[in-house]
């Protein structure tokens, strides 16, 4: 049934009564599968048939007049020997336009990154289940899983112009990679704890050579992992990883090409500390505009402006069934919006042309009545992750001694979690329509170890709560029943951080707050812009860092929401997740058996194939969730860049598409193929 046929306010009317239905009848996600919201799962499809290669190609006007005016080569010259083709989903579109869209700001690289995600050597099928060619030509794993070979495109460029070969990843791995100024060892690249190496074959073939089994290391590719992630997310934001890097342009600033007095010199120049703040600049897409890049729009306004602009690559290496070389859209522009109430008012206005970032699902009745003023259209995308909204708890947090000792204790987790209301939170933020319950991922995935694992203690049980905070020797209370410390008599404090961004996280910290009343526990909800939410995790100064866990329905390929196994994101325990990327070299070791086990489960399934992979991932998800490490509340929802609005100019957008992590939303449909109708 279709939203234009159903009514506006009759979609609202059946969201809002379908929260009120009693459980066995329907649920709220059935409602919407009646409200044509929710539409079925299309995409851009790959010919990878060399024999259907178009024998001509076209180009884009603005490209054509740059070639005439001798700026560029022939489009023919551009393009690599045997480009990717791409069907477009609905049909071939046409050149032309600005794509204008919203961000918040230079913590919100990933907005970018996700557009410009087929930037990676594989990729996911627009259903998330099948790995598929991206900028890499082909792939094989040897029979013994220790050596990965990637074939190149040959004749593929840098948006500069300049040969794409293997010689960048082999720079990349020696140059950056290996050195410590610049890089941390990750265990992406360790299986086994045993560092692997990259090696060239020759100008188009490289291949990861490993001492140890790697089966997984094909899904890690494909993942946003940080050996899979792509360039334009891996290199950004200081990080140093993704496989590859454009050694023509980078070697200038490295001592070891340019000599350690000439690249002191161009950072005191620019105004850097060191030559490592320059380098960890220049090779930043989002912040320099110089950088040769492969992905289909490069930066020409930077992010750290009012309005982030990225144009079309000339030298991109993708063409559509008929010749045309893509992506057809001229231009991205991203205004900066204040904070994430401005941003959904200019999309409710239509002011952006596709936005699916920052949107609010409790927004949606507004949305929906502005749809046909405004000229977009409305979808709706359902997630397959546990927890749109988690409650992380820091495992190696050490500034306060007895904070530290409850929030390392599972039976204070386990307590905190029976003391959330999830429905009221569900009906309040979710409209009702997500699925309340643990951090394990959706009942239908591999990975999910149970049904009855959604509610293993995440259900609303305050008597169960309190008797188990006695139990524990939290007994003692002040005058307005609140616990208080052990060691002083002071009223006992949680400190939650929060950041407004994907989710009116802080507003839905106050409600849990309020729940957590009920059993005696104080919570101090204290917002913090993005930026230095994740800088005071990353100095693991942190209580209760309240996230998402978006990425671990694929656990192996995006874990850090789940377990601290990745530094940059680890919220569960800073120094832990250091200590596992490092193999033991730098960090902390935790204290914890069950985290220790959940380690070994997690690094021995880099050797597995994929059943075994799956069992030991459901092993990890009992401990999990058992242990509340991460307190999971409602999820499988359209709440995490799933409530779409999309432009009626433009064309080739899919009715649904997978919003999972590793589809790199809004990248896995192939953006590249939008265009604006006439």
């Amino acid at each position: 049934m279709e939203l234009k046929k159903l009514g506006t306010a009759s979609v609202i009317l059946l969201l809002g009564a379908a929260t009120a239905l009693l459980p066995g009848k329907i649920h709220a996600q059935d409602a919407l599968s009646e409200s044509g919201l929710v539409g079925e799962l299309e995409g851009a499809t790959l010919v990878l048939d060399p024999a259907a290669i178009p024998a001509s190609f076209s180009e884009a006007p603005m490209l054509a007049e740059r070639v005439g005016a001798g700026e560029l080569p022939p489009v023919e010259e551009r393009l690599p020997s045997e480009p990717l083709v791409i069907q477009p989903v609905h049909e071939i579109g046409q050149y032309g336009g600005t794509w204008r869209r919203g961000f918040l700001g230079p913590a919100d690289g990933e907005n970018g990154n996700r557009i410009n995600a087929s930037d990676k050597l594989l990729f996911w099928d627009h259903t998330g289940t099948e790995i598929v060619p991206s900028a890499a030509k082909g792939w094989e794993l040897s029979e013994d899983g220790k050596t990965m070979t990637i074939e190149l495109r040959e004749g593929m460029k840098w948006s500069d112009g300049e040969p794409f070969t293997a010689d960048d990843f082999v720079f990349w791995f020696e140059d950056i990679y290996n050195d410590r100024d610049i890089a941390s060892l990750i265990s992406d690249m360790s299986p086994g704890g045993k560092p692997g190496r990259v090696v060239k074959m020759d100008e188009t073939t490289v291949q990861f050579q490993f001492d140890e089994p790697y089966f997984l290391f094909v899904d890690m590719l494909a993942g946003d992992t940080l050996i899979g992630g792509g360039q334009s997310v891996r290199q950004a934001r200081g990080q140093s990883y993704g496989a590859y890097a454009p050694a023509h342009y980078l070697r200038q600033f490295l001592p070891k090409y340019a000599g350690q007095d000439a690249v002191d010199a161009m950072a005191a120049e620019d105004g850097f500390e060191n030559w490592i703040q320059l380098f960890h600049f220049k090779k930043d897409w989002q912040l320099n505009p110089e950088l040769p890049t492969i992905g289909p729009w490069v930066t020409v306004e930077p992010i750290n402006t009012p309005s982030w602009v990225m144009e079309r690559n000339p030298y991109y290496w993708a063409v559509d069934t008929e010749g045309n070389q893509l992506p057809y859209i001229d231009e991205i522009v991203m205004s900066l919006a204040e904070d994430t109430e401005v941003l959904n008012l200019r999309a409710v206005a239509g002011e952006y042309d596709l936005q699916e970032r920052h949107i609010d699902l409790g927004k949606l009745p507004v949305i929906l009545e502005n749809a046909e003023g405004s000229d977009y259209s409305v979808h709706l995308d359902l997630a397959f992750n546990g927890s749109d909204t988690t409650l992380q708890f820091n495992q190696s947090y050490d500034a306060d001694a007895e904070m530290a000792k409850w929030i390392k204790n599972a039976d204070f987790r386990r307590a905190l979690s029976l003391g959330i209301d999830r429905d009221q939170l569900n009906d309040t933020f979710w409209l009702g329509v997500g699925i309340p319950g643990s951090a394990v991922p959706a009942d239908s995935s591999p990975y999910n170890p149970g049904p009855e694992w959604r509610d293993k203690w995440s259900t609303h049980d305050p008597d169960t709560a309190n008797e188990m905070l006695d139990a524990i020797g939290l007994d003692q209370k002040d005058s307005e029943g609140f616990r208080v410390r052990t060691d002083n008599g002071e009223r006992l404090r949680l400190e939650v951080q929060a950041v407004k961004a994907f989710l009116p996280w802080p507003q839905q910290a106050e409600m849990i707050a309020q729940q957590w009343k009920d059993i005696g526990i104080q919570a101090d909800v204290k917002e913090f812009e993005r930026g230095m939410a994740v800088g005071r995790t990353h100095n693991n100064e942190h209580q209760v860092m309240v996230w998402t866990n978006g990425g671990t329905e694929l656990l192996y390929l995006f874990p850090r929401h789940a377990i601290p196994v990745d530094p940059t994101e680890a919220y569960v325990g800073p120094k832990w997740g250091t200590w596992y990327a490092s193999n033991g070299a730098e960090g902390v070791k935790p204290d914890d058996p069950y985290m220790l086990e959940i380690y070994d489960l997690f690094r021995s399934a880099a050797g597995q194939k994929e059943e075994e992979r799956y069992k030991t991932a459901q092993e990890i998800w009992k401990i999990v969730v058992d242990q509340q490490y991460g307190i999971g509340t409602v999820g499988q929802s359209p709440a995490l860049m799933g409530v779409r609005l999309a432009s009626n100019k433009l064309g080739n957008i899919p009715s649904r598409v997978c919003i999972a992590q590793h589809c790199r939303t809004p990248g896995g449909s192939h953006p590249e193929t939008w265009f604006f109708k006439e």
